[in-house]
């Protein structure tokens, strides 16, 4: 199969793990080569995602590298597997890899957990909050691609209602439930829709006060997904230059502690809804 021109994140993670497995087990790249019956470029390429590797193969490497944890290997057989098309295909082409890579990312976890200080959660907006969100970016974009990215915003909340939809929890900052993204009447709206979601199974909204002070982050939007083993959990930040993906498991302790203590500031969920209720009785 000829090398990607532009691998995805899930492509370019399997990568990772790969290199991981393989340094883990103390085997140079030519070993691992001479086993696979490839060249070393090819490894090379394996490990930056820009080539497949087939089932056989990468089981073969995990029994050489003494990784005996099926569920794992189960995992990346899984993501090594050609893609089944979700909807974030159609947009291919026409907006950013990293849009469609956060889209991927949310089908492909178990259990979600988010932190926005500004924003209302994505999987959260209504479709004119969220072309309010767009106006604003700078530069500014094109009424049509507004457009589209309100459209794929919409198709990526499908995954709360699939039949293997992750659980999910969005912590949110007063200040964001207080933002006027598309004036009253939009961000009324807003919070009548995120009180009716809070209230769907799988689905929490936790509120942090201004009243609780200082919080971690400095103001960042955080995802932590958790994959099918916990060796493949990601967290996507948000940044304005496009989402940052991390899995380091330094970076995942961090992230973790982080969204650990937001929870330890935040309302209960009942407690929540009366607070959104109140703000959304103000408008």
């Amino acid at each position: 199969m000829a090398p990607r021109a532009v691998p995805t994140q899930r492509q370019r993670r399997l990568g990772h793990e790969l290199r991981r497995m393989r340094l883990t087990a103390g085997m140079s790249a030519e070993q691992a080569a001479n086993l696979l019956g490839v060249d070393r470029g090819k490894i090379s390429n394996m490990e930056s995602g820009v080539r497949s590797i087939s089932e056989e193969r990468l089981r073969t490497l995990a029994q050489r590298c003494h990784c005996d944890d099926d569920k794992y290997v189960t995992a990346l057989v899984e993501m090594a597997s050609p893609r089944t098309s979700g909807r974030w295909e159609q947009y291919r082409g026409s907006l950013p890899q990293g849009l469609l890579d956060i889209a991927e990312l949310e089908w492909q976890s178990v259990h979600m957990r988010t932190s926005c200080t500004v924003h209302i959660p994505g999987l959260f907006q209504t479709t004119d909050y969220a072309l309010a969100v767009f106006r604003a970016v700078l530069p500014h974009l094109p009424e049509h691609e507004v457009t589209l990215r309100a459209a794929h915003r919409n198709h990526r909340q499908e995954v709360l209602a699939s039949e293997t939809a992750p659980t999910f929890i969005g912590i949110v900052h007063e200040a964001a439930l207080r933002m006027q993204f598309g004036g009253p009447r939009v961000a009324r709206e807003q919070l009548r829709h995120l009180l009716d979601q809070s209230e769907r199974a799988g689905r929490t909204v936790l509120v942090v006060p201004f009243t609780r002070g200082a919080f971690p982050g400095a103001g960042q939007t955080v995802l932590y997904a958790e994959g099918p083993t916990e060796q493949l959990d990601t967290v996507q930040i948000d940044n304005s230059h496009g989402p940052d993906f991390l899995y380091g498991e330094a970076e995942l302790t961090k992230y973790r502690a982080h969204l650990d203590r937001m929870e330890e500031l935040a309302l209960s969920p009942d407690d929540s809804r009366a607070f959104i209720h109140s703000i959304a009785r103000e408008l």
